[in-house]
């Protein structure tokens, strides 16, 4: 969170959405607004359900950690956060890995985790542009018998999945069309 926080312009106020147990980015930082979910709503700087009640295009960064993990209006929620991001923003999605052994913690508790191909769904459906998903295994690093070996299919049991992805915006001028040449005879 600290390095999505780092890289917004220092002006551009950040909201952070979570769940009561996990805990909120430094306040120090700069303007935030921090938000935990509350049964279906939101509890915080401000005391609110969806749809949100924040500007469009008024964040430079949008960190979600673990709000989304029971299911709640996915696909609402980002689609909120796309209207809230500014162009350029940043969104930050942390959510519970399907593939982790961590998995029998959270079991019959209602909490569902999705693959990162089906945020990554969710996301395009939402208008952001997929292609430029970074993907983050977050948690403790399982070792394997060769020691560190970088990314590899170790990681891929850790806690928990990060995806970052940027709003892209059109151009107002769109490119203009190029010409059809010809060779012109003297």
């Amino acid at each position: 969170m600290a390095r999505v926080l780092a890289s917004r312009p220092p002006a551009a106020p950040w909201a952070w959405i979570g769940v009561a147990g996990s805990a909120a980015p430094d306040l120090a930082g700069g303007r935030g607004l921090v938000l935990r979910r509350n049964g279906a709503g939101f509890d915080g700087g401000v005391r609110c359900r969806l749809p949100l009640p924040f500007a469009s295009e008024a964040f430079g960064a949008i960190l979600i950690q673990h709000a989304l993990d029971d299911g709640f209006s996915i696909d609402f929620v980002l689609d909120e956060c796309a209207r809230m991001l500014m162009p350029g923003g940043t969104l930050w999605l942390a959510a519970l890995n399907p593939w982790s052994p961590y998995r029998a913690r959270w079991a019959r508790t209602g909490l569902h985790a999705h693959d990162p191909g089906g945020w990554q769904s969710a996301l395009r459906r939402a208008g952001f542009a997929v292609e430029s998903v970074s993907l983050q295994w977050l948690g403790p690093h399982w070792r394997v018998a060769h020691g560190e070996v970088g990314v590899g299919a170790a990681d891929r049991l850790r806690a928990g999945i990060a995806l970052t992805v940027n709003k892209r915006v059109h151009a107002l001028i769109p490119p203009a069309p190029l010409r059809n040449l010809r060779w012109s005879q003297v």
